[in-house]
């Protein structure tokens, strides 16, 4: 099972203060907006998404569709069949993805120690 680009978004209290100390850890700023509480830094192919008041755990972070420069890749699972396949392995699905949509969408599922994974295609 491929789930795509992997990145872990972290629930920060001080948006500021986190990309300074990330940055001195040799991450740069990838995208995103600090007017608006969030931000994606890279080191190499580590990706971290930093959210200020957003949500309450960190997240694993998933992208079916692209590589880990964030950039399209012409072969990749879609999140709808995704969902299918961990749903046929028992595994339970908190929100789910539009089975009936198509391009953008998303499902979240938790693991044994409640760990929130989220699923995120943006294509």
């Amino acid at each position: 099972m491929e789930l795509g680009a992997f990145s872990v978004s972290l629930t920060v209290k001080d948006i500021n203060k986190s990309k300074a100390f990330y940055e001195k850890l040799g991450f740069q700023s990838f995208g995103g907006d600090s007017s608006q509480n969030w931000l994606i830094m890279k080191n190499g192919s580590c990706v971290i998404g930093l959210f200020q008041g957003m949500f309450e755990k960190n997240i694993l972070t998933f992208n079916p569709g692209w590589n880990q420069q964030a950039e399209n890749i012409d072969s990749f699972t879609d999140v709808r069949e995704l969902q299918n396949q961990l749903k046929q392995k028992g595994i339970e699905i908190l929100s789910e993805a539009d089975e009936t949509s198509e391009g953008p969408e998303s499902f979240t599922i938790e693991d044994p120690d409640g760990n929130p994974i989220l699923i995120d295609q943006h294509r």
